[in-house]
């Protein structure tokens, strides 16, 4: 096998669009999926609005001996890898059972399921409580559930580090392909829209308290003011590029370079960790920075995040020196999810020699950036970065390239 690790399968179930058609639909038309939620009744919450995956109704795509047992995130993970699957034109049953693998990110786990299964508990009794809580909840239940869907029984496991975890999930498949596997199943989906995960989230204080849909996330903008969480997220089917060509494969791109940094102590006078994730992201793809055509940024939204993140931008690029994009203005940030979504994103923007919008942010000039905003913007991309920043100091960066 050789060293190239290529994706040939996406499946998508995001705010503004359930599928990857209609998700890129939307996006090149700027369409946000971002709404009061419905999901619980959130009036009494200082934040009230979030991008809720539309039209998703499980017993449609799903048996129901997996609806019992499985939180809404794992529903809608088990039918993006049902997606990404048939995407790449694999079948797992016909492969050796050890021959693929299954790698995902989680930030919550199943907070819905578990908030469900804790109102019984305090309101009915013991009895009430589902055996399934015992995993339903937890972080890698992504993986295992698609890993047994499937009979994929090589390399699998999960990652947790926020919304940095998909895009190193995403490398721990890389290294999967590169050690031999076949096919590796991998990405991020979150959901935790729910009375309990809105609690945990609005701790973390960096939720926006608008109620204005266009006005609530915008990401290195003067009026930011925190982020509008979102739920879905996207898998992704990587392969080993020779392989993947002898069997006659779609090739959405090649993932070409990774790497991933923490930030130091606060007040330690050290640098954050961003630029060095990049630089050495660009160095993984023994790339240069004016190799790159397009950067898909984190956008926190939060002013001195934003402007961390723009001074690792100039630093590497220098001052407008690459097009920046944040589609996930129309979906809001979906944890885990959300960096594989950017990066399906950038596979497409390549594709279709594109770079799609940053809607409803009119971008402060002090930061530096050639944000590209309203419209989507024609551009010959070749290589895109894909940044990722984690709470708690998680740096991460992905170059993908196409596929030669």
């Amino acid at each position: 096998m050789g060293q190239a690790t290529v994706v040939t399968g996406v499946g998508v179930t995001a705010p503004n669009g359930l599928g990857a058609k209609e998700y890129w639909a939307a996006t090149r038309a700027g369409r946000s999926g971002i709404g009061p939620i419905t999901r619980f009744t959130a009036d009494g919450y200082p934040s009230r609005i979030a991008g809720e995956v539309p039209g998703f109704v499980a017993e449609e795509h799903l048996p129901s001996r997996l609806i019992a047992q499985t939180d809404r995130m794992t529903r809608l993970a088990l039918l993006a890898a049902d997606w990404a699957l048939a995407d790449a034109g694999i079948t797992p049953e016909e492969l050796p059972e050890f021959d693929a693998g299954v790698i995902t990110a989680s930030s919550s786990g199943g907070f819905e399921f578990g908030e469900r299964e804790l109102r019984n508990l305090w309101s009915k009794g013991g009895a009430h409580v589902s055996a399934y809580q015992s995993f339903a909840w937890f972080y890698a239940v992504n993986t295992g559930q698609i890993s047994i869907r499937h009979g994929m029984r090589g390399p699998s496991g999960v990652v947790v580090s926020d919304q940095a975890g998909g895009l190193d999930a995403l490398a721990q498949a890389r290294r999967q392909i590169r050690k031999g596997s076949r096919v590796i199943v991998s990405g991020g989906v979150d959901a935790s829209i729910c009375s309990w995960g809105w609690v945990a989230q609005l701790a973390a204080g960096r939720l926006s308290t608008s109620d204005d849909p266009e006005r609530a996330y915008l990401p290195f903008d003067a009026a930011a003011g925190g982020h509008v969480p979102g739920e879905g997220g996207a898998i992704l089917v990587l392969e080993d590029a020779e392989a993947a060509r002898s069997r006659g494969a779609r090739l959405y791109g090649e993932l070409a370079g990774y790497a991933a940094t923490f930030d130091p102590a606060p007040h330690g006078g050290r640098p954050p960790g961003l630029r060095r994730a990049i630089e050495l992201a660009l160095d993984d793809a023994r790339l240069a920075p004016e190799d790159i055509d397009v950067v898909f940024a984190d956008a926190a939204a939060v002013p001195e995040l934003d402007r961390a993140e723009a001074e690792a931008l100039s630093a590497v690029f220098g001052p407008r020196g690459v097009p920046v994009t944040a589609p996930k203005t129309m979906t809001g940030r979906l944890h885990s999810g959300a960096a594989p979504l950017d990066v399906v994103a950038a596979l497409l923007s390549i594709r279709d020699r594109m770079i799609p919008p940053t809607v409803n942010v009119s971008p402060d000039q002090a930061y530096g950036l050639d944000l590209v905003t309203g419209r989507p913007r024609s551009a010959d991309v070749h290589t895109a970065l894909v940044v990722a920043r984690g709470q708690g100091g998680f740096n991460s960066a992905v170059v993908v390239r196409r596929a030669e």
